[in-house]
C-alpha cells in the first residue's frame, strides 16, 4: 500500500492586536513612550475582559521583541551574537497560533538573563526584509548566529522555544547548587532530565553534556549533592552517577540504566519523554510524529468518553511502555482527527475509534471490537507481536444484481477479481478525478457491447474509499484487464483510446466466448 500522506492544519485563532515597536538602538530613548503604550494596552485589555496576566505578557513583550522592517533588519541581525526571528503574516492562522508563545518565550528568556535577542517581521508588509532573512513561508523561525541563519528545530510552545534557544546560545544544561534554586526550577519545568555527578567532569559527564546539546526539546539539569538531587528526583539511586527523567504525570519518575553515551541517552529520552497517554494538539503534532517508538496507538474520542477510558488506557500504556506510544485525539477536532479517520473510511464517525500504525504509517490497524480495557490490551499485544491483520478500508458490499458494470469494494476484491474464474476488466476511479467520468461512460458502452459474453466481466472500484494490498494504482482513471489464467499480472489498458481501439485491445488479449450480436461502437 502506498505510504499515506498526513496533512496538518493549525486551529484558527484571533490575531494579536499588539505591535512590537522596540528598536535596538532606541530602547532607552523610547522607554517612556513604551510605558504609555503599555498603560493604554492594559486599560484596553481590562475593558475587554482580558486577564491582567495576559496583558502583562503582551506589554512585557513590547519592550523586548524587536519589530523588523526594511530599514533595520540587516542592522539588527548583524548587530547581536544571537537573534531569533519570527517571520509571520497577519492573515496566517498558524502565525496567530505561534505569536503568543513567542511573546511568552521572550519574557521568560529575559528573566533568565539570556543574551538572545528576539525579533519579528511582518513578511507581508516588508517583503524586502523577509527576502533578506530567507523567509519563504509562514510562520518561520530562524536563529541568526553572528549574522548567519540556522533553521529552528524545536517545538512550538513557549517552553519549547525557551529550551531550544537556551541550548543553542550556551546553556545546554542548568546547574543547581541550592535547594532554593531547585525549588524555583521545579516551578518552571515540568519535564526534564536530571543528571547527578560527584564532579562535573569525566567521560560520562562529557557524554551527558553532549546529549544535552543534541536534544532539542528536553531541559537537562545537573546537580552534585545527593540531598539536593532528591528535591528534583526523590527516589534517586545512591550511585556515583545517575540519570533520570521527570514528567508531570502518573508515571512521573523513570531512571536510566544504560551506558553513559550521548546516543543512548538521546534514545532513552525519545522513548520516555512523553506521558503514558499523550494528547495530540496542533502545537505538539510534529513531536508526536517524530517519536522513535515503532508502534503508535491512536484513540479518537470526545472528551467525556475519553475521561472514562483514561484510567484503563493508562494501565495498558504502562504495560507497553517504550513499546507503544499512546495518543489521544479529540474526535471533534476535524483538523487533527479527520485526516487519520479518513484512512479508515471513518471520517464521519462520532463514536470512539481505536487505531494503530507502525513506524512510517505504512501499515494501519483497527480495533473492530468494543474499546474495553481487555480488548485494547489484546489489540496492543497482537500489535507488538506482529500478528494483527493490516486494515484496508472498504465500502459496504453492494447489490450488483441488475448492474451491467459490477461495483467492487475492498471486501469483495478477492472474490470478484482475484478468485473469479472469468476475465475481468476493472475501472479504477476516484470521485475527484477530472477524466474519470469520460472513462466510466466508455466502460458502460463496452459492457453493453460485450453483454452476451460468458467469460468477460466489467467492474469498477472507487479507490478513494476502498483499498486492497494487491491493488497498487496511483493514476486515475486506470483500466486493468485481469486474465482468468493470470490474475497476478493485470494488463493496463489505454484510457485515452477510442471505443473501437479499446475493443481491439481487449480482443487482442482474450478470446471472448459465446458472443452475440453487439451494438456498433
Amino acid at each position: 500500500m502506498p505510504k499515506s500522506l498526513i496533512y496538518f492544519s493549525l486551529t484558527l485563532l484571533l490575531l494579536l492586536t499588539f505591535n512590537l515597536v522596540t528598536q535596538c538602538s532606541e530602547v532607552d530613548d523610547e522607554f517612556d513612550e513604551l510605558l504609555a503604550l503599555d498603560d493604554a494596552l492594559e486599560r484596553e485589555t481590562e475593558a475587554n475582559g482580558v486577564k491582567s496576566s495576559e496583558a502583562e505578557v503582551l506589554t512585557k513583550a513590547q519592550r523586548i521583541v524587536h519589530e523588523l522592517n526594511n530599514d533595520n533588519t540587516e542592522r539588527i541581525v548583524n548587530g547581536y551574537d544571537f537573534v531569533l526571528v519570527l517571520g509571520y503574516a497577519p492573515w496566517c492562522s498558524r502565525s496567530a497560533e505561534l505569536m503568543p508563545h513567542f511573546a511568552e518565550a521572550a519574557n521568560s528568556l529575559k528573566e533568565f538573563g539570556s543574551s538572545l535577542v528576539l525579533a519579528k517581521v511582518d513578511a507581508d508588509r516588508y517583503p524586502k526584509s523577509a527576502s533578506f532573512l530567507g523567509i519563504k513561508g509562514f510562520p518561520t523561525l530562524l536563529l541568526f548566529v553572528n549574522g548567519t541563519s540556522q533553521p529552528y528545530s524545536g517545538g512550538f510552545t513557549a517552553d519549547d522555544i525557551v529550551i531550544w534557544a537556551r541550548k543553542r546560545t550556551g546553556t545546554p544544561v542548568i546547574r543547581i547548587g541550592t535547594e532554593k534554586e531547585a525549588e524555583e526550577f521545579l516551578k518552571n519545568y515540568h519535564t526534564f532530565l536530571i543528571g547527578r555527578f560527584d564532579k562535573f567532569e569525566g567521560p560520562e559527564y562529557d557524554e551527558f553534556v553532549s546529549a544535552a546539546k543534541s536534544d532539542n526539546e528536553t531541559q537537562f539539569v545537573e546537580v552534585s549533592k545527593v540531598e539536593l538531587a532528591r528535591v528534583l528526583y526523590p527516589d534517586i539511586r545512591p550511585t556515583d552517577n545517575f540519570l533520570g527523567i521527570v514528567k508531570s504525570e502518573p508515571e512521573r519518575y523513570t531512571a536510566y540504566d544504560g551506558a553513559f553515551t550521548s546516543d543512548k541517552i538521546i534514545e532513552f529520552l525519545g522513548y520516555n519523554k512523553f506521558p503514558l497517554v499523550t494528547k495530540m494538539t496542533e502545537m505538539n503534532s510534529v513531536r508526536v510524529y517524530s517519536s522513535p517508538i515503532k508502534h503508535q496507538v491512536f484513540v479518537f474520542a470526545n472528551n467525556d468518553d475519553f475521561k472514562n477510558l483514561l484510567d484503563p488506557l493508562q494501565e495498558v500504556a504502562r504495560t507497553f511502555k517504550s513499546k507503544i506510544m499512546f495518543i489521544y485525539v479529540d474526535i471533534k477536532n476535524e483538523d487533527l482527527a479527520k485526516p487519520f479517520l479518513t484512512m479508515f473510511g471513518l471520517e464521519d464517525s462520532t463514536n470512539t475509534v481505536v487505531a494503530a500504525f507502525d513506524k512510517g504509517m505504512t501499515s494501519k490497524f483497527l480495533l473492530e471490537s468494543k474499546p474495553t480495557r481487555s480488548n485494547i490490551e489484546e489489540f496492543c499485544n497482537n500489535l507488538v507481536q506482529g500478528s494483527l491483520t493490516t486494515y484496508f478500508k472498504s465500502q459496504p458490499i453492494p447489490d450488483n444484481t441488475e448492474a451491467s458494470v459490477q461495483v467492487v469494494v475492498g471486501k469483495t476484491f478477492d472474490d470478484e477479481i482475484l478468485n473469479s474464474e472469468k476475465d475481468v476488466i476493472l475501472e479504477v476511479f476516484t470521485p475527484w478525478c477530472f477524466n474519470c467520468e469520460d472513462t466510466s461512460k466508455q466502460v458502460e458502452k463496452l459492457a453493453k457491447h460485450y453483454k452476451g459474453s460468458s467469460n468477460l466481466i466489467f467492474s469498477r472500484i472507487d479507490a478513494s474509499a476502498n483499498e486492497h494490498p494487491k491493488l497498487q494504482v496511483n493514476d486515475f482513471p486506470t483500466l486493468l484487464l485481469y486474465k482468468a489464467n493470470d490474475k497476478a499480472n493485470p494488463i493496463k489498458l489505454p484510457t485515452k483510446a477510442s471505443l473501437k481501439e479499446l475493443a481491439a485491445s481487449i480482443n487482442k488479449h482474450i478470446k471472448v466466448k459465446n458472443e452475440v450480436a453487439k451494438d456498433e461502437l
